[in-house]
């Protein structure tokens, strides 16, 4: 027959002509992707100038990602290349989800030196659902800001606090919230950042507290940049006319307090994972300004004359 039909071709020309083993095609052939249009008087298999276009076709369907039961739907016509390219992109973009989740947490892993211990508890958070990562974020909220005697517009802001991984998140946001999960979940960080929070929130009907500016206003962080900036020293009188005018005749001890439990929270790192995680830019970590602010309380602290107790 192959002498009769010369523009048939045995598997091993289809082979030579498209350039793949004949073993995968006789493979396919076998499933009924590309079957033989015909037989040879000897039992083999022939195929034709539309088999050739058929084999093109099933190979750019498998380098895509597409199984043979697919690939058969397709030329069957059971269903369109369209209808099962849009079902792979879905699962290719899961897979890739995936994959940044996972290269998340093994350049976390590598950086810290982690644990397996560690490893997998890093992996849980980075693969925990959008309910079960609000679910860590709603408890801290409820530890850190809950009952808390604030100003309404404050208690909004705390109320609204929402710290969610996008739906694609890139691995530094995955990283980001790595960190701060761990961090949250921490009683003694919530039991710092509650101390912090309740001598620098402004309460309604009274005070404002003498620490409030710092967490509250950045203007401070700035002022104390633009200083150090100039090497003041925090021990130094050029240190105490800052002081003066960041919180003139203000409760010293008072706002060193407020500053040293924020310092000790770890409320700058917090911000700026919060930041990470979000996506958004975050202003300089400022936690060099903050202890130099500290060491200048504590040296006019030092500096100033004990208050004489009355005679009796």
């Amino acid at each position: 027959m192959e002498d009769e039909r010369p523009d048939l071709l045995t598997i091993g020309r289809l082979a030579h002509r498209t350039g793949l083993p004949a073993r995968t095609l006789r493979f396919w052939s076998d499933e009924g992707v590309v079957p033989p249009v015909a037989r040879s008087a000897s039992g083999y298999r022939l195929y034709d100038a539309e088999s050739v276009a058929r084999v093109e076709l099933v190979r750019t369907l498998r380098e895509l990602g597409l199984g043979l039961d697919d690939v058969c739907r397709v030329l069957s016509g059971r269903t369109t290349v369209a209808e099962v390219a849009d079902a792979h992109v879905a699962a290719l973009d899961a897979q890739i989800r995936s994959l940044r989740l996972s290269r998340a947490v093994l350049s976390t892993v590598s950086k810290r030196g982690s644990t397996p211990e560690e490893t997998a508890l890093m992996n849980r958070l980075a693969r925990l659902s959008a309910a079960e990562r609000k679910q860590i974020i709603d408890e801290f909220k409820e530890d850190v800001f809950g009952g808390l005697d604030v100003e309404p517009h404050l208690r909004e802001r705390m109320g609204a606090l929402s710290i969610e991984l996008p739906d694609d998140p890139t691995p530094e946001q995955v990283d980001a919230w790595i960190e701060l999960a761990e961090l949250v979940r921490e009683p003694v960080f919530r039991a710092r950042m509650r101390t912090m929070l309740e001598l620098s929130t402004p309460a309604p009907g009274r005070r404002r507290p003498p620490g409030a500016s710092i967490w509250w206003a950045r203007q401070v962080v700035q002022i104390v940049a633009e200083v150090r900036g100039r090497g003041v020293a925090p021990d130094g009188p050029a240190a105490a006319e800052v002081l003066s005018g960041l919180f003139g005749d203000a409760d010293r001890a008072a706002v060193l307090l407020c500053l040293e439990a924020g310092i000790e929270a770890g409320a700058e790192r917090y911000r700026g994972l919060v930041a990470r995680v979000r996506g958004q830019y975050a202003s300089p970590d400022a936690t060099e300004e903050l202890e130099w602010l500290a060491r200048a309380l504590r040296a006019a602290d030092r500096a100033s004359p004990a208050v004489p107790t009355p005679a009796e």
